[in-house]
């Protein structure tokens, strides 16, 4: 008896519109030539955003400023920096494990190596 039970409150919600739950329930359509997408797309591309959310952003009058670097290079940086910092950590954790043991000229070596790898970031993004 369960099973047609079922059976029947299931076949009830066929066919009864679902009305979604959105945080914007209203929607805006608007038609544009390939050329007006193509630019659209480019500057969404470059903003690294979608071409709806770059045109709602522009219709709500956001100033959006493209990035200085192109994608490749932003990620590489990154990689950059974060190796960076693994090599700051394993000297800050040679210095808390050997304290006055430790190769203090080696660090120094490695340290300035860091800052001249690090001002060579720095200008990337001047």
């Amino acid at each position: 008896m369960s099973e047609r039970k079922t059976m029947i409150e299931g076949n009830e919600a066929v066919g009864k519109n679902q009305i979604p739950d959105r945080k914007a329930p209203k929607q805006i359509s608007f038609r544009v030539s390939e050329s007006e997408y193509s630019k659209l797309q480019a500057s969404a591309v470059t903003l690294n955003m979608s071409v709806p959310l770059f045109v709602k952003n522009k219709a709500q009058g956001a100033r959006l400023v493209a990035p200085k670097l192109d994608k490749v290079t932003r990620q590489s940086m990154a990689k950059d920096m974060g190796k960076l910092g693994s090599n700051l950590n394993q000297i800050a954790k040679a210095l808390n494990t050997y304290g006055e043991r430790a190769n203090m000229e080696q660090m120094q070596q490695d340290i300035a190596i860091m800052r001249e790898e690090l001002n060579h970031i720095w200008q990337q993004l001047k």
